[in-house]
């Protein structure tokens, strides 16, 4: 499953230019990425990228990391359009208090999800322990992500929906994408019966009166290591990215990144060979290549996926990817090499 590691992780160099279209949630061309070297601070795992437009900052929300900042959201920012990256410290200085009462042991927030509607960031992030279904997904609000505005504030907002051992689900993993008439859904899940759907509304940024939980990939197999979902908007279409197989050990990680697609939000999805993800169908766009380790735990804003992946050359630390996304063949979707190669120059964050 998506979690914070415990190693401590240095700076990476990346490669990226700016996005060329329209903030159009999930449904804008792809970005194209120059070469200059990239700096600062990527010590990330499970990236929730939030870019800007012309002249605006970027964000990674990411885990939290036990022991630092209580184990809270972690945020950095990047005032070049992603080519320098600066620590920005943590959302809380806890993990809230309802969350670790439903959760014992939960010592770090997880897989966080970031979504602007309005004048208003929803900010959903997870609260677990690994290998359990004992889990909630929280929310928090906020009316700008600039720390110098005497606005800024985290407003804990609680539960949106929770997982227990009885359940046939986990509830990590939050991601947000909305259809064409502008209603939100939640897309979540890990392991068990795999990735779920729930609807949200607005303002609230929580369950709407819809309660039913749609079912909408799952591999059929021991274990179902499926996770990390999120949906893309493009053309017509809905595209599922998920992250499959083994996660969070380093250079033994086996993380991939699959895709399927859909003409309605809530599925079916199906592959490029037209097997249902329902039946553990999938189109692998990003795996293991050289000392790039297990690329995983996506996010995708305005053309830009982000993602970690572990370095071979440097014992396997986390690292973050950015990468353009791009369309072929039929309207499927490709990841070009985006970022710096395993092993380039780092400093210390």
């Amino acid at each position: 499953m998506r979690l914070a590691p415990l190693a401590t992780l240095t700076v990476v160099l990346l490669a990226l230019a700016a996005a060329l279209a329209a903030p159009v949630a999930g449904a804008a061309p792809a970005a194209r990425f120059a070469a200059p070297a990239l700096r600062g601070d990527l010590d990330v795992h499970d990236p929730a990228l939030l870019t800007g437009g012309p002249g605006e900052k970027w964000y990674v929300f990411a885990s939290g990391k036990p022991g630092k900042g209580g184990g809270s959201i972690d945020i950095r920012s990047s005032a070049d359009r992603g080519r320098t990256w600066a620590y920005d410290g943590t959302v809380w200085d806890a993990i809230p208090a309802w969350a670790t009462e439903a959760v014992p042991g939960a010592n770090n927030m997880w897989a966080p999800a970031i979504h602007r509607h309005g004048g208003t960031y929803y900010l959903y992030y997870a609260v677990s322990t690994i290998g359990r279904n004992n889990s909630v997904i929280g929310l928090a609000t906020n009316t700008t992500l600039d720390r110098s505005d005497p606005a800024y504030r985290w407003t804990d907002q609680g539960k949106v929906i929770r997982s227990t051992p009885d359940s046939d689900f986990n509830a990590i993993d939050p991601e947000v994408v909305e259809d064409e008439a502008g209603t939100p859904w939640m897309v979540l899940g890990s392991y068990w019966s795999g990735i779920q759907m729930v609807a949200l509304e607005y303002p609230s940024g929580k369950r709407s009166a819809d309660r039913e939980r749609r079912h909408l990939a799952d591999r059929k197999i021991a274990l179902n290591a499926v996770e990390a979902p999120a949906i893309v908007r493009h053309d017509g279409w809905f595209y599922l990215f998920t992250s499959w197989d083994k996660c969070c050990v380093g250079t033994d990680s086996t993380y991939r990144i699959v895709v399927g697609r859909s003409r309605a939000v809530t599925g079916p999805y199906v592959d490029r060979d037209g097997r249902a993800l329902l039946d553990g169908g999938g189109t692998t766009v990003l795996k293991t290549s050289g000392d790039r380790i297990g690329p995983g735990g996506e996010s995708v804003s305005d053309g830009v996926v982000a993602y970690h992946y572990y370095d071979g050359t440097q014992g396997g630390v986390p690292r973050l990817g950015l990468r353009p996304l791009t369309w072929g063949d039929g309207g499927w979707p490709q990841l070009p090499a985006g970022d710096a190669p395993a092993g380039a120059r780092t400093t210390a964050s």
